[in-house]
């Protein structure tokens, strides 16, 4: 079976990408850094790729140059049992120039967009309930930073 990394695109700050996610997630860690030499697309020395683990999910970061931009069509879900978890993830992510977004969606200062949800959030929109999970929804809709109690107590 293939293994499949996510490749992220930078304009010059790949590493200081890779620091900041590897700080924020528990497990994880910068693999490989490769620089560009003298025949390279970025300036000599420029970190080209950065390899890093995310708690045991592998990524690669490159500095590609102004070309591309991140896209909302593209985010990572981050699946959270507690609020501190929640609060963890989304503070660290919105923090230096991060957007929040509506639902649990946030965009970090690079432009890349992470979906925070806790797991009592999914547990409830499966509700057999439609009522319930009406209220959720409803509850959901009007938050940005997601609210485990929040939306406990819409389901009641």
């Amino acid at each position: 079976m293939p293994k499949i990394t996510p490749f992220l695109w930078f304009n010059d700050n790949a590493e200081e990408a890779a620091n900041l996610y590897t700080s924020t997630f528990k497990n994880s860690k910068i693999g490989s850094v490769t620089r560009y030499g003298k025949e390279g697309a970025g300036p000599e020395g420029q970190v080209m790729t950065v390899s890093f683990t995310l708690d045991g999910q592998e990524f690669t970061a490159i500095n590609g140059g102004p070309v591309f931009k991140p896209t909302e069509a593209v985010s990572f879900v981050v699946h959270c049992e507690t609020q501190e978890e929640v609060d963890h993830y989304w503070n660290t992510l919105t923090q230096n120039g991060g957007e929040e977004s509506m639902c649990g969606w946030l965009k970090d200062k690079f432009g890349f967009s992470w979906q925070i949800t806790p797991n009592a959030l999914l547990r409830l929109i499966q509700d057999k309930d439609p009522a319930k999970k009406t209220r959720v929804m409803q509850a959901m809709m009007k938050m940005k930073k997601l609210d485990i109690k929040t939306l406990e107590d819409a389901a009641k």
